[in-house]
């Protein structure tokens, strides 16, 4: 079994970091307030400038903390299952700074594969996508693909029935036992 693992918004919380950073420039901004993938619109934040300023994050990558506690015994957990690669839709240059955040925080996986556009992910050879973007999810869908969501505000609205949703990523190796 091959399983594409998303990083951000999945193992890191760098909307933490980029939350901290906008809330000394702008209007502050919670969260629970991101209730949407292209959220910078209702802001009023222009998209290159919210790239930009998320991409900035990676450079302090030691910063941005994980979305839980345990991921190191989790993604182990995961690879017991089969081939865990990290997938991540990201700028080339932030590549190194996620590969130090994964070794420091001892996350197991086989492969490393970027891509430029997060749907792009869809048309890989996959068994499972583990994703936080709904825009990912319905690429994955539409390619007769396995996706498992993981919650998080700007996703909540997604509700297709072949969605497996999870709050936790452990929850993730019951979900593909069954699936």
């Amino acid at each position: 079994m091959k399983i594409a693992l998303d990083v951000d918004g999945v193992l890191a919380d760098v909307i933490k970091s980029w939350l901290n950073y906008s809330n000394t420039i702008r209007p502050k901004i919670s969260k629970l307030d991101i209730t949407d993938w292209d959220f910078w619109k209702k802001f009023q934040i222009n998209r290159y400038d919210f790239y930009a300023e998320l991409n900035s994050c990676w450079k302090n990558w030691n910063s941005i903390p994980p979305t839980e506690e345990n991921l190191s015994s989790v993604t182990k957990d995961l690879s017991n299952l089969g081939q865990v690669d990290i997938v991540t839709a990201r700028e080339s240059s932030t590549d190194s700074f996620v590969k130090n955040w994964l070794n420091h925080h001892n996350i197991s996986y086989d492969n490393y594969v970027s891509v430029v556009d997060g749907p792009m992910k869809a048309n890989l050879d996959y068994d499972i996508f583990i994703d936080d973007s709904p825009l990912n999810a319905r690429s994955i869908l539409q390619h007769n693909k396995k996706i498992i969501l993981y919650s998080q505000p700007w996703n909540k609205h997604i509700l297709e029935n072949n969605i497996h949703r999870i709050s936790n990523l452990s929850d993730a190796i019951e979900k593909i036992k069954i699936i």
